[in-house]
């Protein structure tokens, strides 16, 4: 259903003033410019700054990079941990009209040198432990003009075979602290993210300004983030712009922390830094948040986050999970869904009042679900006629998703045709909506298992599982079988590895009994050191089922 463009009568609004993302660091600048920046160096000492200092730097950047001759349009690369100069690149890349292009440094140098050759970067700037990611391909390169390394060292003291190169904080040096911004075509590329090409090559999404200043702003009314929050920016900047939380707290004037680099075993340095910092606004995925909260389970003070909302992505947070940090001070976490594609927000899991006469168990479990559509997007889950299902909770569609903020294409890509339908994004995603407007993803069409003629939802199954207090981690895939098309298989991670044996496996089952049918039940499970992991965090269920692709037919896994 193709959108139909009427014109009514003529507005006075200043409609010509775009809307750039350099505007949300310049009100910072002019109104909070005392709000503080904080970063975690590499050596655990914290570097602090205020928005005005920020603000400063970014402006010398924005001549830097002029400098060294670099144009509107142009591509700029940035491979970096979660610090203030990545930070400070996103406001002065995009500011003189460049694209910030968004590399992931967990993906394959295969990949990683795709995205830099397919979005035609022209300059790479690369965190100096992070250059051997890219010497081995560097050859390959063809259109790097420059590499700027950045380190918190003196340049003469980084070691790369990287050329021409310099230094980040060494190109700064003299330039001056005034540089006049140009108003920008608000429709220009601002930043571009791949996927993570978990199927295929990664697909390119180039965002406009105008799509992150609208999802900036819809995050920020979403979190209810404001210039009393202090926000810390645990999502990789690197993956869909860290889903925009810096853009908010600039524009809000919340305080902002960077842990810097930090890893899924070292999520200690995040729980510290919340506490040290009194956070009240974080990001991330069940992967990261799951680590921390049995880090905090350890530490011998418990610590208070009264009023910490934490938003969540990536997969579904298990109810164990989200009782887990509510124990800490009602710390909320607020399960959301977007993807690359869309900026990403799509859903927020956001209380009605509506809805309060809820019993506690049933509010839990509505907390599961990705939420209400955001206000702003064309919200559909369809059939396979493209017919709209039923808001009944159980009638499974497809999600297509438009919107000022949603891509309409990928860039320079023959897979568009096969993913986008009168400009809706295709998500590829089962789902259902109930009598509420609430979204809830029965799977990925790919991961719902298909056994016997009927589909069982594998995210449902794998959260079940990890309510059972000596399960860490779960997950569920369909795997070829004999009789049944697909059976269920878990792989499960526990806490103490002295629990694993068959009374486990039957209490893992009881668990089960109290909201499955035991057609649905995984056949069996296995317990595992440690489940792959996708790039950003989702358990890599391709990988899963490839290693145990014979398990219920020829077993060479079994």
């Amino acid at each position: 259903m193709a959108v139909q463009m009427i014109a009514g009568f003529p507005s006075t609004s200043g409609d010509d003033f775009q809307l750039n993302t350099i505007t949300l660091l310049k009100n910072a600048d002019a109104t909070y410019p005392e709000v503080e920046i904080v970063d975690r160096n590499l050596d655990g000492s914290m570097f602090r700054y205020t928005y005005k200092e920020a603000y400063t730097r970014v402006k010398k950047l924005a001549n830097a990079l002029k400098r060294m001759g670099v144009k509107p349009g142009d591509r700029v690369g940035v491979i970096e941990f979660n610090t203030h100069r990545f930070f400070e690149l996103y406001f002065a890349i995009s500011g003189i009209g460049a694209v910030l292009v968004q590399i992931n440094p967990r993906i394959s140098n295969h990949d990683r040198a795709y995205v830099i050759n397919h979005s035609g970067v022209s300059f790479l700037f690369v965190n100096e432990f992070m250059v051997s990611l890219v010497e081995p391909y560097a050859q390959e390169l063809k259109q790097v003009k420059k590499y700027v390394v950045i380190s918190e060292r003196p340049f003469e003291d980084v070691s790369t075979a990287l050329t021409p190169r310099a230094g980040f904080e060494e190109i700064l040096g003299a330039e001056s602290h005034e540089y006049d911004w140009e108003m920008i075509d608000e429709t220009s590329a601002f930043s571009a993210c791949y996927t993570s090409g978990t199927t295929g090559l990664p697909k390119g999404v180039f965002y406009s300004h105008r799509a992150i200043y609208l999802h900036t702003m819809t995050a920020a009314v979403n979190l209810k983030i404001s210039s009393r929050d202090v926000v810390m920016q645990t999502v990789p900047m690197f993956h869909c712009h860290g889903w925009g939380f810096f853009f908010a707290a600039a524009m809000v004037g919340a305080k902002l922390v960077f842990p810097g680099l930090y890893t899924a075993e070292t999520t200690n340095v995040l729980v510290d830094m919340m506490v040290a910092e009194k956070v009240t606004v974080n990001c991330g995925a069940p992967a990261i948040f799951l680590p921390m909260l049995e880090y905090i389970k350890t530490l011998p003070k418990r610590p208070d986050f009264t009023g910490l909302r934490m938003a969540s992505g990536a997969t579904e947070p298990s109810i164990t999970l989200m009782k887990g940090f509510w124990e800490f001070g009602r710390v909320e976490i607020i399960h959301a869904y977007g993807a690359t594609e869309t900026a990403p927000f799509v859903t927020a899991n956001l209380r009605k009042p509506s809805l309060d006469n809820l019993s506690s168990e049933e509010q839990w479990e509505l907390k599961k679900k990705q939420g209400l559509p955001v206000s702003g997007l064309d919200f559909r889950v369809v059939d396979s006629k493209g017919e709209e299902v039923p808001h009944d909770g159980s009638t499974v569609g497809e999600l297509l998703v438009r919107g000022p903020w949603i891509t309409t294409s990928y860039y320079n890509d023959e897979r568009t045709k096969d993913s986008f339908v009168d400009g809706y994004w295709k998500s590829g995603d089962g789902g259902t909506i109930d009598e509420n407007g609430f979204f809830k993803i029965a799977d990925r069409f790919k991961d719902l298992i298909k056994s016997g003629g009927e589909w069982i939802s594998s995210i449902d199954l794998e959260n079940a599982i990890m309510g059972h207090p000596d399960v860490l981690e779960a997950s569920v895939v369909g795997i070829e079988h004999p009789k049944w098309e697909e059976r269920p298989l878990a792989l499960v991670v526990l806490r103490n590895k002295e629990s694993e044996g068959e009374a486990l496996k039957k209490g893992i089952y009881e668990l089960l009994a109290k909201r499955f049918a035991r057609w649905q039940f995984p056949d069996d499970i296995v317990f595992v050191e440690e489940i792959p992991k996708t790039s950003v965090g989702k358990f890599s269920k391709k990988e899963i089922r490839a290693s145990y692709k014979d398990f219920y037919t020829g077993s060479t896994n079994k």
